[in-house]
This record gives structure tokens, C-alpha cells and sequence, in this order.
């Protein structure tokens, strides 16, 4: 309810402790319709729900995607509520048993980044085309609009691996209409400088240029959820 002072009454007497009294019912009620209002100008709440490329994993405070994302948008004078739900070393599955309660009823968009543990653990691509797209249902079936993000299957799982993860995110792209972005690492997996020492989560500078090319793609999702007149 943000900041609320406190106000003792304890030696108020007569007309003047009820009066007190009244004020303060009036404050509260006040106090919830200002937070409603504030949260109404900030634009829409969107989850950026997923992994450590999420989470930022060995990254300063502040510098993870999420943190990072909401900067950009509002250096473009563009409102919108980023919350991260990024769990490291969090697979398809344990998205999907998290979903319900790290994504708050009230949000208006959830970008879906999951998979990158399941190629990594060579889990089979099915479990995770069946857990993404519960996930995307669970959502969809509370009117919380999806952003995709894919993940490619890395060079070590070998081809026919790769020939069945990597489809997944078109498929189910394609199937709920969802607006996808194609690979989250883009410009930053196979760039020097760009990656902590493993080679594989984005530094700082990484997740700059992994926010500064979807950004548009969010701009769009933004602009798609305002209210139309």
C-alpha cells in the first residue's frame, strides 16, 4: 500500500478521536486507490519466466535481462512492469511445476524462456514440447498473453538431437500463434567478450545486446496489451 504514517490516537478523547478515526479509514481507501492508479500508469506487468539466462547467473544486481530490459524500456519512454521469475538450472519441468504460483494473477504477459537445461541434460525433446506447451495453455487459459523464446540445442548433442529440439519453438509458435523470438542467445553465444568464463550465460555486456535486439519484439507485445480506446 506504499508508505502510510502512523498515527496514534491512544490519548485522542471524544469527537476528536472519532473524527481521527474517520480520517484514517479515509486514507486507507485512498492509499489503495492511489496504488491501483500507480500501478495502471506503469503499464502492463510482464514475467520474464525462465532459467538462469533469466536469473543472471553470476551477474551484479541489477544486471540481469529482466533488470536490464525494464532500463530500455524506459529509456524509450515506454511504461511497463518487468518482473523476473528466473530459476537457475530450472528445466522445462520445473517451470511447469512453478508456473502457477511465480506468475501473479494480474499479469498481462509472460515472456516463456525454457529448454536450455534440457538440451544441456539431453532430456528427451518431447517431455519438453509437452511441458512448454502446458505452460502455454496454463497461461493462455488465464488470459495472460505469451512472448516464445527459443533455445538451439547445443553443438555437442549432435544432429539428429538438435533436428528434434529445435523445431520445438516454431511448432508451438505456430500452433497457439504466438509471437516467437527464434534464440535468445543471438549475438552473444558465439561473440568474444560477450559470455562469462563457462562460455555459455551472457555478461553483462551480453545481456545488453540480447535485450537491445528483442527489444522491438517486446515494444510490439507492449503496445498490443494498451487498452484500445
Amino acid at each position: 500500500m506504499g508508505n502510510v504514517k502512523v498515527i496514534h490516537i491512544k490519548f485522542m478523547q471524544g469527537w476528536t478521536r472519532r473524527f481521527y478515526i474517520l480520517m484514517i479509514s479515509v486514507l486507507f481507501a485512498m492509499g489503495s486507490s492511489t496504488v491501483f492508479s500507480s500501478d495502471h500508469d506503469q503499464g502492463p506487468t510482464i514475467v520474464v519466466f525462465g532459467d538462469s539466462l533469466v536469473a543472471g547467473y553470476q551477474l551484479p544486481a541489477g544486471a540481469a535481462y529482466p533488470d536490464r530490459l525494464q532500463i530500455a524500456l524506459q529509456n524509450k519512454g515506454v511504461s511497463a512492469n518487468i518482473i523476473g521469475a528466473g530459476v537457475s538450472g530450472d528445466t522445462s519441468s520445473g517451470g511447469l511445476s512453478r508456473l502457477a504460483w511465480s506468475v501473479a494473477d494480474g499479469t498481462d504477459a509472460v515472456i516463456l524462456e525454457l529448454g536450455a537445461n534440457d538440451a544441456l541434460r539431453g532430456l528427451p525433446p518431447k517431455t519438453t514440447a509437452d511441458n512448454l506447451e502446458k505452460m502455454v495453455q496454463q497461461l493462455l487459459d488465464r488470459n495472460i498473453k505469451v512472448l516464445l523464446v527459443g533455445i538451439l540445442a547445443p553443438p555437442n548433442m549432435g544432429e539428429d538431437y538438435a533436428a528434434a529440439f529445435n523445431p520445438i519453438y516454431q511448432q508451438l509458435a505456430d500452433k497457439y500463434d504466438l509471437p516467437l523470438y527464434p534464440f535468445f542467445l543471438d549475438g552473444v553465444i558465439t561473440v568474444e567478450g560477450m559470455t562469462i568464463a563457462d562460455g555459455m550465460h551472457p555478461n553483462e555486456q551480453g545481456v545488453d545486446v540480447m535485450v537491445e535486439k528483442m527489444l522491438p519484439m517486446v515494444e510490439r507485445l507492449i503496445e498490443e496489451l494498451r487498452p484500445t480506446p
